[in-house]
């Protein structure tokens, strides 16, 4: 299930003890929601996604009579036998692809999306979004009123909070008590070689020569990337434990002297709600959502250019005063969002929707 839809779930269930809700889901051992008198978990088999969200889907809310149908995940039936909201998170799929570098599911879905998304919105009453940014991004490549499109922010889990460092769980991904953090992928948008070229002149101009802990990234993608921006002397300062499990990302945040998030693009962003929850410094991209969601506040570098980045990180590490002013910031800046905050709005606009 949908993260952002799961979470938004929990907390409808704890706000509307009145409408009657069907969550409608693939089989699966895993079961992240639990049913509540007013909200029901139907299952629905079939062998591919698409026979499930084009037949199935539509046959059992033809059976139980529903009111309408909120899809969350950017896709929907074309044919729906009742009113449709629908979340588009982002029209990436629509945008110049950067890398061909895909699975074969990744490559499945993204012909899919652009398959059904361009029929299933003038059918929509209403579609939701995450940010005001992907709300006229949306309106002007789609051709979209923006009385259509709704912009309903993400929140981020309460168990990301300041809390005393936990060396105990950051040990087990690097060994130092005192690091930056980069969360990175292979996808080009998280701007992986420009950090890594940002932390090159960081390394070269700090006395403290933080270490740098990398999640998500192997070593043969990292190895690649220095060979290129010819920085391989750089590897003895990198930590590259893979995977860092969601429960430990609160130690690894509050562990960590700044966040690295200068992505290229980004329809909003909950990693930097989560680090600046924990009270650590974030350092953003100016592009896209990331201005609106970080606010204006924020640390926020042009994402093209390493010596912007490799600036502020500096500027952090001699500057105390101005240190303690962006931990304050980012905790202040974090309690604007909530899952409480989506599932309000979200109540709002199936109490106002006019079928």
């Amino acid at each position: 299930m949908d993260f952002v839809a799961l979470e938004t779930i929990r907390e409808l269930q704890n706000i509307d003890k009145t409408n009657e809700y069907y969550i409608f889901v693939a089989p699966g051992e895993d079961r992240c929601l639990n049913e509540t008198k007013n909200f029901h978990i139907v299952e629905l088999k079939s062998y591919s996604y698409p026979v499930w969200e084009q037949i199935s889907l539509p046959n059992a809310i033809k059976k139980l009579n529903l009111d309408l149908l909120h899809c969350t995940s950017n896709t929907a039936p074309i044919h729906t036998p009742v009113p449709l909201i629908l979340t588009l998170h982002d029209i990436i799929f629509l945008e110049k692809r950067q890398s061909s570098s895909k699975s074969f599911y990744q490559e499945m879905g993204w012909y899919y999306r652009k398959l059904v998304v361009p029929k299933i919105l003038p059918k929509c009453k209403t579609i939701i979004t995450v940010s005001n940014f992907e709300r006229n991004r949306i309106c002007s490549s789609l051709n979209l009123s923006k009385e259509q499109v709704v912009s309903v922010y993400n929140g981020y889990n309460t168990h990301f909070k300041q809390q005393e460092k936990q060396p105990e769980i950051t040990k087990k991904y690097i060994p130092d008590d005192d690091f930056l953090f980069f969360l990175g992928n292979t996808d080009p948008k998280k701007n992986s070689p420009r950090v890594l070229k940002a932390y090159s002149i960081y390394l070269k101009s700090s006395e403290k020569k933080r270490p740098l802990l990398i999640a998500d990234l192997k070593e043969d993608f990292i190895d690649t990337i220095l060979k290129e921006e010819n920085i391989e002397e750089i590897k003895s300062f990198l930590h590259y434990p893979g995977y860092i499990a969601n429960t430990d990302l609160v130690a690894i945040y509050n562990g960590s002297f700044a966040f690295l998030y200068p992505s290229l693009r980004e329809s909003f962003g909950i990693p930097m709600i989560e680090a600046m929850a924990c009270g650590t410094p974030i350092i953003a991209g100016n592009t896209s959502a990331m201005p609106e969601v970080a606010g204006e506040g924020a640390l926020l570098v042009d994402p093209y250019k390493p010596e912007e980045i490799a600036e502020k990180l500096l500027m952090l590490e001699t500057n105390n005063e101005k240190y303690e002013q962006y931990v304050a910031y980012g905790l202040s800046r974090a309690k604007e969002f909530s899952w409480r905050k989506s599932a309000e709005s979200l109540l709002n606009i199936y109490s106002n929707l006019k079928v």
